[in-house]
């Protein structure tokens, strides 16, 4: 019995379909399917009942999954102990936010796929919160103030936002001088967020509303400057156009509450090497180590 091939059963079982695996493992759809027929005929039992709509566990693949799963663990532990300290094999998955993601972090992936020759990095780009343990990722990283969940959370290092308004915008609706004047604003947001500002030694948490959303910060740039509302946006996105005037700052009185940059992973008692090293890559590159904070998003 070949571990890939219990490896690949663990994957498509999770993932709910040989397609969506086949993604996971950066795979063809037939080589998952080799695999997982090869693995049928070694134990002499169906696994997976398939149909015109997908494939479904069978009660063998049930039992099979949790101790196929365990056996891939322990592999990987112990792989993990005996390989040399400076060498990392298998593969890591990564999701990664769309916005700052290739200008601020790809560079990060490059550099640890060049040290480290025989891993595997597959990172996903995209500004919406992925599922970690549904979708089989390793680690995300994650921007901003992170709400309660089980995952777990390590912090990065600081980034900074601003909240910005288009002089046309100030010019037909006033700028807010307060926090509670802000509610009387269209907000542009990327969902149902709260905006933490400081007042004094005082947190102040609110609730914005507006019309226009979208889950990127750079289309929440181009809203800000075609004048449809005030932003809170990071200081990266907005520096050349703070510089020429494009967008100005608003209720600078009430500074926002600096945000972070998180790794966040799958709950577990320690992280793999390979989820370690990546945090101290990205710890040497933006600035400040931290112990492990509470919890993140899910």
């Amino acid at each position: 019995m070949d571990i890939e091939d219990l490896r690949t059963f663990v994957e498509v079982a999770d993932a709910g379909g040989l397609t969506s695996a086949a993604r996971r493992l950066g795979l063809s759809k037939s080589i998952v399917s080799r695999r997982l027929a090869r693995l049928e005929q070694d134990l002499g039992v169906q696994l997976l009942a398939r149909s015109t709509r997908g494939a479904a566990l069978t009660e063998a693949g049930v039992t099979l999954r949790d101790h196929a799963a365990r056996a891939c663990a322990e592999v990987d532990a112990a792989r993990e102990a005996i390989l040399p300290e400076g060498e990392l094999r298998g593969r890591l998955r990564v999701a990664v936010p769309l916005t700052f993601g290739p200008t601020h972090f790809a560079h990060v992936f490059a550099e640890m796929a060049r040290r480290h020759p025989h891993l595997h990095i597959h990172t996903s780009y995209s500004d919406r919160f992925v599922d970690l343990i549904a979708e089989g990722y390793d680690c995300a990283i994650r921007l901003g103030h992170l709400p309660d969940s089980n995952l777990i959370a390590r912090r990065i290092g600081p980034i900074h936002g601003t909240l910005v308004a288009s002089p046309d915008y100030i010019a037909e609706h006033g700028a807010p001088e307060t926090p509670d004047a802000l509610i009387a604003h269209q907000a542009l947001m990327q969902g149902t967020e709260s905006w933490q500002f400081l007042d004094g030694g005082t947190t102040v948490t609110l609730r914005p509303q507006g019309r226009f959303k979208a889950d990127n910060g750079t289309a929440l740039v181009a809203a800000a400057l075609a004048g449809l509302g005030i932003a809170y946006l990071p200081e990266g996105l907005i520096r050349e156009h703070l510089a020429s005037g494009a967008l100005v700052p608003v209720m600078t009185r009430h500074p926002i509450r600096p945000a972070g940059i998180y790794v966040v992973r799958p709950p577990g008692q320690h992280p793999t090497r390979k989820v370690r090293i990546l945090i101290e890559m990205l710890i040497a590159c933006f600035g400040t180590a931290s112990d492990v904070v509470g919890t993140a998003p899910e």
